[in-house]
């Protein structure tokens, strides 16, 4: 699971990783030189190092925004691009969720808000949507995407997943993209969940995890085409970790990596191309649609 001597170290490269995402992406929109002018996609878990290459999510189409195509819901088209520029989850955890008006939803690691503003017209005037982010960078960023999309029904706060700031049993509904995977303590992170949870309360997650071992060459190389490969546990462990937690229902739903983005991963490493009938490595490492029910 997670090892004591760690957390700190990894959550301070995390934190110094995002943060500067989003100062990249703020120095690129006011003009200042030293960036590309868009943030650095690799970093995220569909980001792919150039806009030829294919994400973990599905192939780049030059019609379809990469940081949109894993959204399944149109709301994400009406959204400026100052937020959907910030997108770096690997699934849609906002549809999975079928949230309903009225609704209290909490976001783990929100960064530049989307998921977060696209909960927000789920529930409406009568919901309530909390971003809860370590990097204050992101937490910056997001509060003017509010200001920008004008919703206020959403509030941003800094904090830890694993020490959530919200009280105990005052939430409906909570959601993650391609978040908990990169906690140094994902078991703390599933137990804090539950705490916040009110009884009956749901889980929508959207993450990278693995189907059995991957091989630590091809694990770090694919990190560097989809990311948020490395901190990826096995499927078992992680949906262990929510039953521990207290949770029930726990349901996963994979969707893989395109073949093309293992292919490239191989041929850099050196290894060849698995035929047809030996086609098991394209299904051992996935993006998991994981939906869960506090009692």
């Amino acid at each position: 699971m997670s090892d004591p001597q760690q957390p700190p170290d990894i959550r301070s490269t995390v934190r110094e990783h995002y943060g500067q995402i989003a100062e990249n992406y703020k120095r690129s929109n006011s003009g200042q030189p030293g960036t590309s002018g868009q943030p650095s996609q690799a970093a995220s878990c569909c980001g792919s190092p150039s806009s030829e290459a294919s994400s973990c999510c599905g192939p780049a189409s030059q019609t379809i925004d990469p940081n949109l195509k894993i959204y399944e819901t149109p709301d994400v088209a009406n959204l400026p691009a100052e937020v959907t520029d910030l997108s770096l989850g690997c699934g849609d955890p906002v549809t999975l969720a079928a949230l309903k008006p009225g609704q209290t939803v909490l976001d783990l690691g929100s960064g530049g808000g989307i998921d977060c503003f696209l909960a927000a017209r789920k529930v409406g005037e009568t919901g309530h949507v909390i971003g809860v982010d370590m990097t204050p960078a992101m937490l910056e960023k997001a509060r003017l995407n509010q200001q920008r999309v004008g919703l206020k029904n959403v509030e941003f706060r800094l904090g830890e997943i694993e020490h959530l700031p919200v009280a105990d049993g005052t939430v409906d509904v909570i959601l993650s993209n391609c978040v908990i995977n990169l906690s140094p303590d994902k078991p703390q992170v599933f137990q804090e969940a539950f705490r916040v949870l009110r009884p009956g309360g749901r889980l929508s997650v959207s993450d990278i995890v693995t189907n059995g071992p991957l091989p630590a060459e091809l694990k770090a190389n694919l990190s560097a085409w989809a990311g948020c490969v490395a901190g990826a546990l096995d499927v078992q462990e992680y949906t262990g970790a929510i039953r521990a937690a207290g949770f029930e229902d726990v349901s996963i739903v994979p969707v893989y990596l395109p073949k093309e983005t293992v292919d490239q991963a191989l041929v850099e490493l050196g290894q060849e191309i698995p035929s047809a009938e030996d086609n098991q490595v394209y299904k051992t490492i996935f993006s998991a649609k994981i939906t869960a029910r506090k009692p």
